[in-house]
């Protein structure tokens, strides 16, 4: 099992200095013995993942914002840029090469604007009457420029399946610029089978929350996210706030502490595991993936140390 852990203090600041003795790891309520500790800096494999569908005033702030994600990849990272709303858009490839990142970037800035045509809502909702000869396909109704609702799900799945070959020698990272807004409906991934998904593939969410942050509820699929995988999230409604933002996001998923362990005394039936991270200092916070799944080539399960899988409660 391994576990990317961080580590802040009361001030919300990153705590680099701490050592393998500080920590204690339990499985189930068994403590374990940790196999590896380390503090060394990971080279990113991250998937940005930018929300095409904001309203108005919000793509507003957060498409000029994005040529500063560039500034928070090292010439050791590499990264895929994708977009969704309904659908979800794939970058090409990962790549260390800032220009052409820099051009798919340029790309996302243009889908990510508001839109300057305004869009016109149906009178009526799409009916599941026979389609007539050249009557338009009926699609989701559009108002004032904005979508009722996107796939968020599924676009967190897509982008974990993109991360699935990077390697362990990398930190797997998504990072998801967006208002949160879901739909189950137009999902074809369960919050759960996206979890599981990412936990499986070692992947961690990170999250730039885009707008006004006086509702904070209506950001609680991406405080979900972050939560179930050992993420983090950040608000900002203006531009230069979000600038601010995209280094210090990459630099603390770059800079987490590393644990491993093989499970030693678990309940091998068990099919979730339950994990817990204390630090001996007083007045930290500790973020981490709060458990797995055990499955049958895994060490809960009493074979070598394998891939990490995880678990959350159901969020639909």
């Amino acid at each position: 099992m391994v576990l990317p852990v961080t580590v802040k203090d009361q001030f919300g600041e990153l705590v680099p200095d701490l050592q393998q003795t500080d920590f204690r790891v339990f499985d189930g309520q068994i403590e374990q013995s940790l196999d590896l500790f380390t503090m060394e800096a990971f080279p990113l494999s991250l998937v940005v993942l930018i929300d095409d569908d904001l309203k108005s005033k919000d793509a507003a702030q957060m498409s000029p914002s994005l040529r500063a994600i560039l500034g928070g990849i090292s010439e050791h990272d590499e990264a895929l840029i994708c977009r969704f709303d309904l659908s979800f858009y794939p970058g090409d490839a990962f790549s260390a090469d800032f220009d052409k990142l820099w051009s798919e970037l340029k790309t996302a800035q243009e889908h990510a604007a508001p839109s300057k045509t305004p869009f016109t809502a149906p009178v009526s909702s799409p009916s599941d009457h026979a389609q007539g000869i050249g009557e338009p396909t009926p699609t989701a109704p559009l108002n004032s420029g904005h979508r009722p609702t996107k796939a968020l799900d599924d676009a967190v799945h897509s982008a974990a399946v993109l991360l699935r070959d990077r390697g362990m020698a990398r930190r797997k990272i998504i990072l998801i610029v967006s208002d949160g807004a879901n739909g189950a409906a137009f999902n074809n991934h369960t919050y759960n089978d996206t979890i599981e998904a990412l936990l499986r593939e070692n992947v961690s969410v990170y999250s730039l929350a885009v707008g006004s942050t006086l509702t904070k509820h209506k950001f609680s699929r991406l405080i979900n996210y972050a939560d179930d995988t050992g993420g983090d999230i950040y608000y900002a409604s203006t531009s230069a706030a979000m600038e601010r933002l995209y280094s210090q996001i990459t630099e603390q998923a770059r800079h987490e502490y590393t644990l491993a362990y093989v499970p030693r005394g678990t309940d091998r039936n068990a099919l979730y595991h339950k994990v817990e991270v204390r630090v001996s200092r007083p007045g930290v916070t500790v973020k981490t993936r709060p458990g797995y799944y055990a499955t049958p080539n895994s060490p809960a399960s009493g074979s070598s140390l394998g891939a990490p899988g995880g678990g959350a409660s159901d969020r639909r």
